[in-house]
């Protein structure tokens, strides 16, 4: 999926859980593209293909059970692959509601929370908080806004 397509499709989602929890869209649509690759590599189960309709690569069980999938770890700075049980959902729209409510629900992304009047200060507070382990997960988050969701009206594919 191209990135105007990704942020045409996913946008509404982004938007409305801005409306409902408060958090920045720009930051949710970003996190959104980097974990899936922009919808190119999603989480599936590896010995089945089954789609785990999981945009933010969260682990554990969702509402459809959950996929197999490998996942890069980082150990001592060093990125190890690593299979992991991915939460699954029946659609995106639920994958975007379970973000949501991990990210307002739980005391580890206060911080984050605090930040969400500032897109690019909400990811380096996700980062802080442990949402990822990639040392440059917030820097890859705010390339992705710069580049691509520079303002609230249009969408910029270079």
């Amino acid at each position: 999926m191209t990135p105007e397509r990704f942020i045409q499709t996913f946008k509404p989602s982004a938007l409305l859980i801005n409306e409902l929890y408060g958090l920045p869209w720009k930051a949710i649509l970003a996190q959104a593209a980097l974990e899936t690759g922009w919808l190119r590599n999603p989480v599936t189960d590896v010995t089945t293909g089954r789609q785990s309709f999981n945009l933010f690569n969260i682990k554990g069980e969702g509402p459809a059970g959950s996929v197999l999938a490998y996942d890069l770890e980082y150990i001592n700075g060093r990125a190890v692959k690593k299979l992991q049980k991915f939460r699954a959902y029946n659609n995106y729209e639920e994958s975007f509601e379970d973000y949501a409510r991990l990210i307002t629900e739980s005391p580890r992304y206060k911080a984050a929370l605090q930040k969400a009047y500032d897109p690019e200060l909400y990811v380096r507070e996700m980062q802080r908080s442990g949402y990822a382990g990639d040392p440059r997960y917030a820097e890859k988050l705010i390339q992705i806004m710069r580049k691509y969701l520079k303002d609230e009206t249009s969408v910029v594919i270079e």
